[in-house]
C-alpha cells in the first residue's frame, strides 16, 4: 500500500507527543495496547455521544473484528469499562516494524487538536489507517494537503450507549461500507487510486540483496570481455617494443 505523504507523517508525530513506556502493553490476538496522549486528540468512526475529541490521558486499542480488507478497531478507557469509539480501518504499511507502538496524526492549525491517522502494533508493518466520515476527510484533506480515505455511507458518528459486540447493525454497516479517498483538491478518487498493496519483500521489512534469477548479467560479462581484450592488446604491444 502506498504511503501517504510520509514528510507530514514526521511532522506530525513530532507535534503530537505520545507516551508510550518501553514495557507498553500489547497483546497478539487483539492487539491490545496502552497509549497515552499527552494532548487531546480528535478521533473518527463512531462514538460515543460526546467523545468526539479525546482529552490528554490514557486510553486502550483494540482490533474488535477483522476481514481481509479491513478491520474494526476500538478505542476503550483505562479500565476498559467505557469503550468510548468503533472505527473503520484499512490496512496500512510501513517499510520497517518497529518494537513499539506507532500512533501518527495529521497535522492540525493551531490550537486544534491532532487528528488520529494510523495505528502501528509493534512488530509488524501492517497497521491500521483510520476512515474518516466525508465532511471530516474534506476538511483534514485540505488542511493537510494529503488524500484522506472516507466512506460515503451515511452511518451515525455517535452513540447514546457504547458498542460492545460485532453483531450490532452500525458494525455491520461499518463492515460493509464502501471507501473512497478525497483529495486536497476536493475530488473524490477510487482507494486504488491512493492505496495499493505492497511487494512481499517490503511487507516483512526486508529488501532482496541480491539480483533476483530474472536480472541480465550480459552487460556485466561484456564489460569484462572488453577489459580482458584491451589487457591482451596492451600486453601484445609492449612485447613488440622490447623486441
Amino acid at each position: 500500500m502506498k504511503l501517504f505523504k510520509l514528510a507530514t507523517t514526521v511532522c506530525c508525530m513530532a507535534l503530537m507527543s505520545v507516551a508510550l513506556a518501553p514495557g507498553a502493553k500489547a497483546d497478539e490476538w487483539n492487539r491490545k495496547t496502552v497509549v497515552t496522549f499527552s494532548r487531546s486528540v480528535e478521533i473518527p468512526g463512531v462514538h460515543l455521544a460526546g467523545w468526539g475529541v479525546l482529552p490528554a490521558g490514557t486510553y486502550v486499542f483494540k482490533i474488535m473484528d477483522s476481514q481481509s480488507d479491513r478491520h474494526i478497531v476500538q478505542i476503550f478507557s483505562q479500565d476498559e469499562k467505557t469503550i468510548y469509539a468503533t472505527i473503520l480501518a484499512i490496512p496500512n504499511y510501513r517499510l520497517q516494524a518497529t518494537d513499539k507502538t506507532v500512533i501518527t496524526f495529521r497535522e492540525r492549525p493551531a490550537g486544534e487538536p491532532e487528528a488520529l491517522r494510523a495505528w502501528f502494533y509493534p512488530g509488524r508493518t501492517s497497521g491500521e489507517e483510520f476512515v474518516y466520515p466525508k465532511a471530516k476527510a474534506i476538511a483534514l484533506a485540505k488542511a493537510t494537503n494529503t488524500p484522506v480515505l472516507f466512506t460515503p455511507a451515511e452511518i451515525p458518528l455517535e452513540v447514546a450507549e457504547p458498542i460492545k459486540s460485532a453483531d450490532e447493525p452500525v458494525v455491520v454497516e461499518l463492515k460493509r461500507a464502501p471507501v473512497m479517498a478525497i483529495k486536497p483538491t476536493g475530488e473524490e478518487v477510487q482507494l486504488a487510486e491512493v492505496v495499493s498493496p505492497l511487494p512481499s519483500q517490503v511487507e516483512t521489512g526486508v529488501m532482496p540483496a541480491t539480483l533476483p534469477d530474472t536480472a541480465s548479467r550480459l552487460p556485466v560479462i561484456g564489460l569484462f570481455g572488453l577489459i580482458a581484450m584491451v589487457g591482451a592488446f596492451a600486453f601484445r604491444m609492449g612485447a613488440k617494443r622490447l623486441q
